[in-house]
């Protein structure tokens, strides 16, 4: 999928136990492949390979696998070869079996018939066996073994080698047809059954007792305490809030209650649907290692974790990118504004990385998304199925402000107007911190501020942080500590110590010399080697740096690190310049210092 729509790989990946990731037999290796490929990696998924459109003219296994080999530094176990490629593409060679299968008839009614591996393919075919079968020998001892007092191995030993070697990441199954032809689809997914996990071959899931506030396992079975994650939330016009969860251990049944510990609230199960893409069917439960989607719950949120309230577990959220573009939208009449807010909070439920602010300054609506296709999906939802017209401004970057030293100052609140009064004192140091740091840190001593008011002097920073003191940007990477200041013992009040927290916040932050960041995307393109001098040109002129650049044959493919501000229609300039014939992957990649030159423009 698009790069805008990463959201639906990450949550789909954190849930799956096993995954086929599809390369094109023309096309080979494309940038987006190698996103969901790292993404994978980060979740440890075991995989298969399926290499599709071997029926297409221009197609190439062999140099798809070298691809593969040389992207992913990973060990492909080829157990199938194409008979043909192109227009000759009519069966496949199992190499574990050592059998030829072609189809005869058309599809998809297509007939699949054994025959003998063609003569001058069988020597390639043995070899790749008898690779298959030394690998398959070393994955454990009991069949290196068997191996080494044979010679040899059967067509099951070899098939129970690969699955070891596939679930401990030591080597992926890579099999070969034609999707749209129905060519090798019945193969591919008996060699999913055959080599990815099943629910009980995955560690047992691991959690944190939100009570206890210690590690906890979860073993795949039905007779253990529920344990389940909810990992997208949609909208039905007919059914209305469907939550999808993956259940770990234990089960849900229909009318039973769930408890969702991160908001400390029991919701009740009204309906369970198994979905079958374009159709759903009802069930009154879901086991272990079942994913499904439930009706009922009305507070769940993507990433939640579900539970028994008597056996509570956290299990690992699910991590999303930051939006990167906003723009400002208002509904087209004062009678649609009420909509506009309810279907916007729909669509945050539906999608993490689609945010909804507002303008306190214009009081325009802002949203904010992973690119500008993203925010344009969202805008023609926004007509198609809600119904609802707006108007729309410019894009807008999402720039970031940061701090560059360390400085201190001193905040006070202090009003007197009869009766009580308000008094705040607060003392704080900035410096820069690291990503992820935590923000705040309190090292007064000797009670100069009661425990009491310490949230609030938190609270008042992050809501400083998020207002900025260059552009009313976001403050990132800033760490912020809490040295002194002191109280009345009448007069002392949350409100005060809030207000003297912003006061000190503002002023250390303003002298600690101040610096914009904007996001930077990481551009991919592949291009044939009679355009790439204008397209590298093109780039330079927006900024951009060329970080990575390889050749194969007439095909260039080059990374590059571009501005976002630079890459407004650059999609429409780049299909200009190649006449359409680049491919191209944008994706973000990180914040980084603004040319101070262009800060000044920014800021207007």
């Amino acid at each position: 999928g698009h790069v805008d729509f990463t959201v639906e790989v990450e949550r789909t990946l954190r849930v799956l136990d096993g995954v086929v990731i599809i390369f094109c037999a023309v096309g080979g290796v494309e940038p987006q492949s190698e996103t969901v490929w790292r993404q994978a990696n980060r979740y440890r998924i075991p995989r298969v390979i399926f290499i599709n459109k071997l029926d297409r003219m221009g197609a190439d296994f062999s140099r798809v696998i070298n691809q593969i080999k040389k992207k992913f530094s990973l060990l492909p176990l080829l157990v199938q070869l194409p008979l043909g490629e192109e227009d000759d593409f009519r069966g496949i060679i199992d190499v574990v079996k050592m059998k030829a299968f072609e189809w005869e008839g058309n599809q998809p009614e297509a007939k699949i018939v054994e025959k003998k591996i063609p003569s001058h393919l069988y020597q390639r075919a043995l070899y790749l066996h008898h690779d298959l079968v030394e690998k398959a020998a070393e994955s454990s001892d009991e069949l290196l073994e068997k191996f080494l007092e044979k010679g040899n191995l059967k067509p099951e030993e070899i098939m129970t080698g690969i699955r070891i070697l596939t679930l401990a990441h030591q080597g992926v199954p890579v099999f070969c047809g034609s999707a749209l032809r129905n060519k090798g689809i019945r193969l591919l997914l008996k060699g999913i059954i055959d080599y990815l996990p099943s629910p009980l071959d995955v560690p047992p899931v691991e959690g944190v007792n939100p009570r206890s506030h210690k590690r906890e396992k979860r073993l795949p079975s039905p007779d253990e305490p529920l344990s389940a994650l909810a990992f997208k939330v949609v909208t039905d016009p007919y059914v209305g809030r469907l939550t999808y969860v993956r259940i770990y251990s234990g089960r849900i049944k229909r009318g039973c209650f769930i408890y969702d510990p991160l908001r400390d609230s029991r919701e009740r199960i009204t309906r369970i649907l198994e979905m079958h893409a374009n159709y759903r069917k009802e069930k009154n439960e879901l086991c272990s290692g079942d994913i499904g989607a439930v009706i009922g719950p009305a507070k769940i949120e993507t990433g939640d974790s579900l539970c028994s309230e008597d056996h509570p577990l956290l299990l690992e959220s699910i991590r999303f990118a930051q939006p990167v573009i906003s723009v400002a939208i208002e509904p087209r009449s004062k009678a649609e504004q009420d909509r506009l807010s309810l279907v916007l909070s729909k669509l945050m439920q539906e999608d993490p990385t689609f945010k909804v602010k507002q303008d306190t300054e214009t009081g325009q609506t802002i949203i904010s998304g992973m690119g500008q296709l993203h925010l344009d999906i969202i805008l023609d939802r926004l007509k198609r199925e809600f119904g609802v017209k707006v108007n729309v401004g410019k894009p807008q970057v999402a720039y970031r402000e940061t701090l560059r030293r360390e400085t201190r100052a001193r905040g006070q609140y202090i009003r007197q107007s009869g009766g009580k009064g308000q008094y705040g004192d607060v003392y704080l140091q900035v410096e820069p911190g690291k990503k992820g740091e935590e923000f705040f840190v309190d090292k007064s001593r000797g009670g100069v501020i009661p425990k009491q008011f310490i949230p609030a002097i938190k609270k008042a920073i992050k809501q400083s942080m998020l207002s900025g003191v260059m552009g009313s940007y976001p403050v990132v990477n800033v760490r912020t500590i809490l040295l002194d200041g002191s109280y009345h013992p009448v007069d002392s009040s949350e409100y005060a110590f809030k207000a003297a927290a912003s006061i000190a916040f503002r002023k250390a932050s303003q002298e600690a010399d101040p610096y914009l960041l904007e996001p930077v995307m990481k551009l991919e393109i592949r291009v044939p080697h009679i355009f790439l001098g204008e397209v590298i040109k093109d780039i330079t002129s927006r900024r951009g740096q060329i970080v990575k650049t390889e050749s194969e044959q007439d095909i260039h493919y080059l990374v590059a690190h571009v501005p976002l501000a630079e890459l407004f229609g650059y999609v429409t300039r780049l299909r200009s310049l190649t006449r359409g014939k680049a491919i191209h992957n944008i994706e973000f990649f990180d914040y980084q210092e603004i040319p101070s030159e262009l800060t000044k423009k920014v800021l207007g």
